[in-house]
C-alpha cells in the first residue's frame, strides 16, 4: 500500500519497505532512529529540552507522528527557539506529547479505524487531547485541535518500542 521510501544521512541509511521493517530497525528505538535519520534534528533537540528522551527510549509501545526539520521550519520565526528555553519546558512538553499516542498503531491500523469511524478516527494523545486521522487519497492526514492538517509522508517506520509516522507539519494542541 505504501511505496518504498529512503531516508539517508551521512553515516546512516534507513530503508522503509511496505512492511515497514528492516533488521536494523528492529534493534533501534524511536529516539535512536530519529537522531540517526538526520532529518529530525529539531525534534531531537526539542525532546532533549523537554526531558522526554528517556521516556521515548522506554519500552512503550508508542506511535509517534514525527515532524521533520522542514515541518519545524514552517512554524513562525522564533517559535522553536522560544519553546526550547527552560522557562517554556511545560509548553514544549505539551506540544511534543501531543504527537505521541500510546500503543503501536500502523498505517493499516489507522486506516481500519478510519473506516470503522465512518471516514475519520480520533486518537487520544499522551498529552490528553485528540488528533483526528482521515484518509487522503492513498495516504493519511492528521488534524490537530486547532484545525491544522498534517500529511503522513512516510508511514510505518517500525521500532523496537513503537512506530513512527513522519508528518509534514507540527501538530498543535
Amino acid at each position: 500500500m505504501f511505496k518504498t521510501f529512503a531516508i539517508a544521512a551521512t553515516t546512516f541509511a534507513l530503508v522503509v519497505t511496505a512492511s515497514g521493517r528492516t533488521s536494523a530497525q528492529a534493534q533501534k528505538d524511536i529516539v535512536d532512529t530519529a537522531v540517526a535519520a538526520g532529518s529530525f534534528k529539531t525534534l531531537a533537540k526539542a525532546l532533549t529540552a523537554a526531558g522526554l528522551v528517556d521516556t521515548l527510549k522506554g519500552p512503550g509501545p508508542f506511535t509517534v507522528f514525527a515532524p521533520t526539520d522542514r515541518a519545524f521550519a514552517n512554524l513562525p520565526d522564533g517559535t522553536v527557539q522560544l519553546l526550547v528555553q527552560p522557562a517554556q519546558k511545560a509548553k514544549l512538553t505539551s506540544v511534543l506529547t501531543y504527537h505521541v499516542v500510546p500503543g503501536r498503531l500502523t498505517a493499516s491500523d489507522l486506516t481500519a479505524a478510519v473506516r470503522k469511524g465512518g471516514g475519520q478516527a480520533e486518537l487520544k494523545t499522551v498529552h490528553g487531547e485528540t488528533l483526528t486521522v482521515m484518509r487522503a487519497g492513498k495516504g493519511l492526514t492528521v488534524t490537530d485541535a486547532k484545525g491544522g492538517k498534517s500529511r503522513v509522508t512516510i508511514a510505518d517506520v517500525r521500532q523496537s518500542n513503537g512506530v513512527i509516522h513522519v508528518v509534514d507539519s507540527v501538530l498543535m494542541p
